[in-house]
């Protein structure tokens, strides 16, 4: 008989905790039970699992024994307090916020690029990337390893579903407004989303650079295994529900052109290539990503100034592969190499 597992769901109630547990049915990940967890003033509620429903239970005073697996998205500060209580007790945690990302000892891990790092994991942790270098990593994996990069120049344009859900009744609340010609105001962010694009994500750090923009730095480098890469990136938030785009130039160690990475990108897992320079040729958030697996990858092109340099467009639903998917994705393989 098949090994079943105990899964726990730590947030949920939120976005990403939503679309883990529709991703833990639709994939059939064998739970004996799934266990929702959320804060003390979301328990009660009822949440979607497959055709069930959960009693959502509060975290605070849940008993972690017993639990296999156990799928983080409740905040770095959550992650934290609990992620730690839930590994001693015998899980393997999969975490999707900031809190254990650059420690030496979390492995960082794309499914579909470095999904053995995750057999290292002396505090039984292990870390979900950021949704923008999730998605940007599946596509330049491949290239890396073909022939290896030397500098990326990244320029993001970002869905609010990233920021959370205050941020998406944000984009309506002032849509709707703008609509009616009636005044609106910026609450989750600086000024006016809608309508808007805003070239800030994160807070700001010494040097200029966003949060934002350094986990591309720091992620991207861990990620691939390679601390010589350098990257430039400036993050932009842009009045989209769900989705994020990305425009990578990249300088590659030796040369690939245009078209060996399409044939490349082609037959990489997880990656759907949308590369006609006709109208409508190209993937967008709306037409391609919103609700989607996969990472859709197009305007592939030589970099007309520079002799070893590539353009990619590159598309994903930010939330579900840029977090909950992978995160289940990891523990599909936690489960198959015990």
């Amino acid at each position: 008989m098949s090994r079943t597992y105990k899964v726990a769901v730590v947030g949920a109630t939120g976005a990403v905790g939503e679309v883990m547990l529709s991703i833990l049915s639709e994939r059939r990940f064998p739970a004996s039970e799934v266990i929702a967890l959320a804060s003390s003033r979301s328990a009660g509620f009822k949440v979607s699992f497959g055709n069930r429903q959960l009693v959502v239970q509060d975290l605070a005073t849940f008993d972690p024994v017993g639990v296999d697996i156990a799928l983080f998205s409740a905040g770095g500060s959550t992650s934290k307090e609990y992620a730690p209580k839930f590994a001693a007790a015998g899980a393997v945690v999969i975490d999707n916020s900031s809190a254990f990302r650059n420690d030496d000892d979390v492995p960082l891990v794309v499914s579909e690029v470095n999904p053995e790092a995750a057999a290292n994991r002396p505090r039984g942790i292990i870390a979900n990337p950021n949704c923008s270098t999730m998605q940007m990593l599946v596509a330049l994996g491949p290239i890396h390893r073909q022939v290896g990069i030397e500098r990326l120049n990244i320029a993001t344009y970002q869905s609010v579903s990233g920021t959370g859900r205050l941020a998406l009744e944000e984009l309506g609340r002032q849509t709707a407004g703008l609509l009616n010609f009636q005044p609106v105001t910026a609450e989750v962010y600086p000024v006016q989303i809608a309508f808007n694009v805003i070239p800030h994500g994160g807070d700001f750090t010494d040097n200029g650079y966003t949060t934002e923009e350094m986990k591309l730095v720091w992620e991207t480098r861990k990620i691939l295994g390679d601390d010589s890469i350098r990257v430039n990136a400036t993050v932009v938030r842009v009045p989209v529900f769900y989705g994020h785009s990305e425009v990578v130039n990249i300088e590659t160690r030796d040369k690939l052109s245009a078209a060996d990475a399409r044939k490349l990108l082609e037959a990489s897992p997880g990656i759907e290539v949308v590369d006609e320079p006709v109208a409508g040729g190209y993937p967008t958030p709306v037409t391609h990503a919103s609700g989607k697996d996969a990472v859709y990858v197009g305007r592939i092109r030589d970099d007309l100034s520079h002799p070893r340099g590539l353009n990619l467009w590159i598309v994903s639903d930010n939330i579900r592969k840029g977090a909950a998917l992978n995160a289940v994705q990891i523990a599909e393989w936690v489960i198959a190499h015990p």
